[in-house]
């Protein structure tokens, strides 16, 4: 199931406050600023610094290479 879109529209990394790309199937919030990754278990946003993840370089090229390709966009437009 998918984060309600709504909640898509606010949801923000806790460290830099900026914007995130949601990975639906990956059920997973993505920070490509910081290479953090954050999960999403039953439904549920985890955005909690100590259980996210940093990916390494060859992770964060992935992520942004799927981003592009399936035209996710960012949760909300950083102003």
């Amino acid at each position: 199931m998918a984060l309600d879109p709504q909640l898509l529209d606010i949801l923000a990394c806790p460290e830099d406050k900026g914007p995130l790309l949601y990975f639906e199937a990956e059920s997973s919030l993505y920070n490509p600023r910081l290479k953090r990754r954050y999960f999403v278990r039953d439904d549920i946003p985890i955005m909690l610094i100590d259980e996210s993840e940093t990916v390494d370089e060859t992770e964060h090229t992935r992520l942004l290479a799927k981003a592009d390709s399936d035209g996710i966009e960012f949760t909300f437009a950083d102003s």
